[in-house]
């Protein structure tokens, strides 16, 4: 069985900490390097109820997309919820480590997964990387269909495709407009608005998607936007990191046992939708 240091480096070839964001915490949080790593669990958060499940399965290794602490601390005590979550891993020999903002921008990374979830063909990054000689790493993907759907029929593969969630998918602009080309990315995506425009696709989908972008955005061109929840966007990634994992353990006769949680860490949990008998206006 590897050691807990040999499995890092491998994650680390993966998605280097030098390439995520300035302000990103990313990398091992906890964990002995010389221990051995046997069963590891993907997941998008590192909340209590994953750590229980890692638990629950007997993992050595917890990793995760959104970091444990983004901002600095100056405790760990188990009554803050998240001094909780390390005192559970510390107590069951439980490392955690973090791909942020690393992962979001490798090749493959979390949009290249929400783009395989949703059975586009990837042409190409959103945001290149300056530091990427040939082209293929960088924020976000364009991608294109094998078939035009409408914008109402794209909305509903996505729905379908990813994992349900209270908010569902939803959509702004026409609904009948066909879509050829769209532009993905995993997690908040409306600073990328100037990016979409101009790589002149006929949709953007991602995540957190506020009104006034939303507003100015439509007031630009035609672009269809399909806003889905954000675990719901990064959640592909775990299955692609996986796998991942599970090539590196064959390679190297590991034989490491690698889990995808399949808990729904979505804070929303419920959805009522609007009724009105008056579909042009709100209410007085």
């Amino acid at each position: 069985m590897p050691r807990l240091s040999e499995v890092i480096a491998e994650l680390e070839s993966l998605w280097p900490a030098e390439r995520a964001e300035s302000w990103d915490a990313v990398g091992t949080v906890a964990g002995d390097p010389d221990q051995q790593v046997t069963r590891v669990l993907f997941a998008v958060d590192p909340v209590q109820e994953i750590v229980d499940e890692a638990v629950k399965l007997g993992a050595d290794l917890l990793v995760t997309h959104h970091p444990l602490y983004l901002r600095g601390t100056t405790t760990v005590a188990a009554s803050h919820f998240k001094g909780r979550v390390v005192h559970t891993l510390i107590k069951n020999d439980i490392a955690l480590h973090v791909a942020h903002t690393n992962a979001d921008t490798a090749d493959p990374g979390v949009s290249d997964a929400l783009a395989g979830a949703l059975d586009l063909r990837v042409t190409g990054p959103l945001v290149p990387d300056p530091g990427d000689p040939e082209g293929r790493r960088g924020l976000g993907r364009v991608c294109a269909l094998d078939h035009p759907l409408t914008v109402r029929e794209f909305a509903a593969r996505a729905a379908e495709r990813l994992p349900a969630t209270a908010q569902g998918v939803r959509v702004a602009g026409d609904p009948e407009a066909l879509v050829r080309t769209v532009a993905v990315s995993g997690g908040s995506g409306d600073s990328l608005f100037d990016h979409v425009r101009a790589a002149g696709v006929d949709a953007f989908l991602t995540a957190d998607l506020r009104h006034h972008p939303v507003s100015e955005a439509r007031a630009h061109s035609p672009l269809a936007l399909l806003d889905a929840a954000h675990w719901a966007t990064e959640w592909p990634w775990c299955e692609l990191a996986a796998s991942q994992l599970d090539e590196i353990s064959d390679r190297h006769g590991w034989d490491l046992r690698v889990h995808v949680s399949k808990t729904v860490t979505d804070p929303w949990t419920a959805h009522a939708a609007s009724t009105t008998s008056d579909p042009l206006g709100a209410p007085n």
